[in-house]
């Protein structure tokens, strides 16, 4: 049940943040998507363990932290959605500190024997913690993206800094369809439930449930080729072709923007010397 109500966050009130009206919500789409690909290529492409790495990125994490704090966004989903995505790093930061790490050129330093023959370098713990650093600053610059803009204006933007319309195309459906298939989830899980079946019920038979929960899945992929089917049917019926394109808002940059632009770039000049 609580791993239901976090994905019903992650999936169904990240629009919500998104319609927030701050100052960082009414900045252009295209300027946070460029200052969101900046801050991670500038993250991603300091040295692999220095020592003012970690204070360079600590300097670009206040930053994203005070742009989060002046957009309004509810720190409960910010945390939510960081923990969502957090497994998927840490399952690879963890392992470092047990690796040689091959781009040192002097001799590997043993700080910790562990039983089984393990053991802890410096160099690698150290490039652990930079990894997860790094990792942090990226993400946190994505759920910034992702909840100060509305998903069908980072597919324009998207669009207008030259991604292909045919990409654009994908990602805006994909987008709908995420949220169509999320409802469709829900319901199915109500009617379960309705019916009183659990998952976690130990006095039903395990193979029993992995053939329900197989049937739900088999349903969705089912559901979701038939509306497919019916979307496309109804796109061809209103002209859509080979030359069909997403409708995209053109605006000017304000004042804003430009300051924005400015700021992002002058906090990492200023974070890169700062370390």
């Amino acid at each position: 049940m609580r791993e239901g109500n976090q994905m019903e966050i992650t999936l169904t009130d990240i629009e919500k943040e998104a319609y927030k009206d701050s100052p960082v919500h009414r900045l252009d789409g295209r300027v946070k998507l460029l200052a969101v690909i900046i801050i991670i290529l500038f993250t991603v492409s300091l040295p692999r363990v220095h020592d003012e790495n970690l204070t360079r990125l600590a300097f670009v994490e206040l930053y994203l932290i005070a742009l989060m704090t002046l957009a309004k966004l509810n720190p409960v989903y910010v945390i939510v959605r960081f923990l969502a995505v957090l497994p998927f790093g840490l399952g690879m930061i963890v392992i470092q500190p047990f690796v040689r790490q091959p781009f040192f050129d002097s001799f590997t330093e043993y700080p910790l024997d562990l039983p089984l023959g393990l053991t802890i370098t410096y160099e690698g713990l150290a490039f652990g913690v930079t990894l997860l650093a790094k990792f942090i600053v990226c993400v946190s610059a994505i759920i910034l993206l992702s909840s100060t803009t509305k998903m069908h204006d980072i597919v324009g933007a998207a669009r207008q800094l030259g991604i292909p319309k045919e990409i654009a195309l994908l990602l805006t459906m994909m987008v709908r369809y995420l949220f169509l298939f999320w409802s469709v989830l829900k319901r199915i899980r109500t009617a379960q439930k309705c019916r009183l079946f659990n998952a976690w019920n130990k006095k039903v038979h395990r193979r029993w449930i992995l053939e329900q929960i197989g049937y739900t899945i088999s349903s969705i992929f089912i559901m979701a080729y038939e509306q497919g089917e019916r979307t496309y049917i109804s796109m061809l019926c209103r002209g859509y072709g080979q030359n069909g394109n997403i409708q995209i808002h053109n605006r000017s940059l304000k004042m804003s923007d430009v300051l924005f632009s400015i700021t992002t770039l002058s906090i990492l000049i200023a974070s890169y010397f700062v370390g």
